[in-house]
């Protein structure tokens, strides 16, 4: 937005001094609400989705903390905090009939597609997969009774199974790997990651996330993906696993292609029958035309890949199944605390931390979008450390906001929280009733389903999109895509983070200066190559951020204009409307720019200066080495303090006029000053 003494980019033309360009979008229609009316409950409305089915708005209303003082629940209020902190609670003062239907349809929607994704989940790690079941029932609860967004849906992912698996790996040698240990590293870590992302929200530090460049998110996706793909393949195709955790990911990959006893035929049939039965089931949803029962394709394709096992007896002929399942619920279980353990995986449960809150809040704002409701990032953060925190207490592994199962309970016309609650209900009935027949579903059927996941998961048109966009992009892509291979997927964010800021310091120091000039007709415009510049008042326009990488930049645009300065020059206006943020270096540059000139008896103008920049020359003295006479504040038409220093700077000049002076060559004395955008 144009600030005071800058218009609008988009503006062109000359400008009279005093006015104003329209600033974008006036002829919009103002809201004149108060803060109160708008964050006060609004009607319900219908929002469609892509296929034209009504969502979540269609019978629910934001529930604020404007409604909350309108029930005559002040701040005060016990109640109105555990309503505040545990939203699930306070949708229910609005609750209807028609919302847990909604509730009820989405959640068992999210229910289907999360037992496969759960169990699948689970066997990235090494886990036996009712460790996924766990974490689908008891992160989901906690997650959807204190989650801002309304439709997100917390519990294992894709992402953060890869990390923790990346993570764990030396804790398990090959398929014989201690199992019990690697539980144990598991539930650890979820209280780790718990604990870290507590402090990031008691430190109200999860408003950060958003300094981490997209571009990261769009090479990690990639090539968490990639890795996936590479790792499930030997599940898929019936491949005996080799080499130890010890060893690095492509050399196992490798030593399983070439030492794994080749390809096995009826688990390589039963894996890609699963994916084309995913891909067929995909295909009826999206082309014909289901709207109101969308078949759950992983569902569904686990359930046929499980009925042709044990009809045609495949055990018998080497397919592996994923195993028994114990037919109970998750245990409350203190986590396992060792000390030593807990300082190995520390600085990867940061990282995880770190990934869950950027993949649950990428997933809430992406739904609050959509939906326009308010998301509260802090609560949101609360939500994921307790979940996690939570989960560690039932034997849990670390997850996070799931951007499949989200998307599937917003399309299926969640309206509340409940949704996910209803959706680990019944997860955990699946598990009671269903446990026993989990022994036919195969391994590589699970593959199949996490192939399809992986190819799902890459952002294909935002990855053309960043590698096409800019240089600084496609390497930010590039780098942390291959360091999630090559490195570690659980540390690949924070590379491609450093990496980012390290591209973008050098972008961010660059000082821009312009030197300005005013024409017969009184117009201050940008001087043009053919001008013929005064001799007596130099102006120039300085833009930048003034911190310490941009001193030299800022250290060669003033010696340029000292070598400007000739034995006729008596003025020097500096604009520093868009300067920015200075610290000491920058200013000690200023202050000696300034002593150097006067000692050649040239005065300083300094012009369009902010308040607090004007504070800051006060502070280190500059204010008053510079004259008060000679500092010009912005002021609210446009470009008036620039032209008050010109208007000024020619009065002090008074008859020494160059030849080229635009008062000597001027053909008549126009009664007001212009600028030229």
């Amino acid at each position: 937005m144009p600030d005071a003494d800058h218009p609008s980019p988009g503006y062109r033309g000359m400008v009279k001094h005093g006015e104003s360009p329209p600033p974008p979008g006036h002829d919009r229609q103002t809201d004149t609400r108060t803060v109160t009316e708008r964050e006060s409950k609004v009607p319900a409305a219908v929002v469609q989705d892509d296929n034209g089915n009504g969502t979540a708005e269609a019978a629910w209303s934001e529930s604020v903390p404007g409604e909350l003082a309108g029930a005559g629940v002040g701040p005060e209020s016990w109640r109105y905090w555990i309503f505040k902190r545990v939203p699930a609670l306070d949708s229910l003062r609005t609750y209807s009939w028609q919302a847990a239907w909604c509730d009820a349809v989405a959640g068992l929607s999210v229910a289907a597609l999360a037992v496969p994704q759960a169990m699948a989940y689970a066997l990235i790690v090494g886990l036996p997969p009712q460790y996924g079941l766990y974490t689908a029932m008891v992160m989901t609860v906690v997650g959807a009774l204190l989650d801002s967004s309304r439709q997100l849906i917390n519990g294992p992912t894709n992402a953060i199974s890869i990390a923790l698996f990346s993570a764990l790996a030396p804790l398990a040698v090959g398929e014989n790997g201690n199992v019990e240990a690697l539980v144990r590293a598991a539930v650890l870590m979820a209280l780790l990651v718990g604990l870290i992302q507590l402090a990031i929200t008691l430190l109200r530090l999860g408003d950060l996330t958003r300094y981490i460049s997209h571009a990261v998110i769009v090479g990690f996706t990639a090539g968490a993906s990639a890795m996936l793909l590479l790792d499930q393949l030997k599940h898929l195709l019936g491949l005996r696993s080799v080499g130890s955790g010890q060893e690095h990911f492509l050399v196992r990959f490798w030593r399983t292609w070439t030492e794994g006893g080749g390809v096995h035929l009826p688990t390589a049939a039963v894996g890609l029958g699963t994916i084309a039965g995913i891909l067929s089931l995909m295909f009826a949803n999206h082309w014909v035309g289901l709207r109101r029962f969308r078949i759950p394709e992983f569902l569904v394709a686990v359930l046929l890949a499980g009925a042709v096992t044990y009809a045609l007896k495949l055990e018998e002929f080497g397919v592996r199944t994923v195993g028994e399942i114990p037919q109970h619920l998750p245990r409350w279980q203190p986590p396992p605390w060792d000390w030593r353990l807990a300082t190995q995986l520390a600085p990867s449960a940061l990282a995880i931390a770190i990934l869950g809150l950027l993949e649950a809040l990428a997933m809430a704002k992406a739904i609050a979008a959509q939906t326009r409701q308010k998301l509260d990032v802090h609560q949101q953060c609360l939500s994921e450390a307790v979940a996690n925190l939570a989960g560690s207490f039932f034997q849990c592994m670390p997850g996070s906001g799931s951007l499949t199962r989200s998307a599937v309970n917003q399309m299926a016309g969640a309206v509340s929280q409940w949704s996910g609650i209803i959706a680990a209900v019944a997860v955990a009935f699946t598990v009671v009733l269903f446990a026993p027949y989990a022994r036919y579903v195969p391994r590589a059927a699970l593959s199949g389903v996490l192939i399809v996941t992986a190819f799902r998961m890459i952002q294909y048109r935002e990855l053309a999109y960043y590698l096409r966009a800019s240089r600084f992009d496609t390497a930010i892509v590039l780098i942390t895509a291959l360091s999630a291979v090559l490195i570690s997927v659980e540390f690949c964010i924070l590379i491609g983070t450093f990496c980012s800021f390290v591209f973008y310091v050098p972008r961010a120091a660059r000082i821009h200066m312009a030197r300005l000039t005013l024409t017969p007709e009184r117009v201050l415009r940008e001087a043009q190559p053919g001008d013929t510049l005064c001799t007596r008042l130099l102006v120039f326009n300085v833009e930048g951020e003034l911190f310490f990488g941009s001193a030299p930049d800022l250290e060669r645009h003033l010696e340029q204009i000292r070598r400007q300065c000739g034995q006729l020059t008596r003025i020097v206006v500096l604009r520093l409307k868009r300067v920015r943020n200075p610290d000491a270096v920058c200013l000690r540059l200023l202050d000696e720019f300034v002593a150097d000139l006067q000692a050649r008896n040239i005065r300083v103008y300094f012009c369009g200066v902010r308040r607090d920049l004007a504070e800051a020359f006060d502070r280190c003295g500059l204010r008053q080495r510079l004259g008060e006479k000679y500092l010009f504040l912005e002021s609210a038409a446009t470009w008036s303090s620039t032209l008050e220093a010109v208007r000024q700077a020619y009065t002090e000049l008074g008859d020494d006029l160059c030849p080229y002076c635009p008062r000597r060559n001027a053909p008549s004395e126009p009664p007001d000053w212009y600028y030229m955008i």
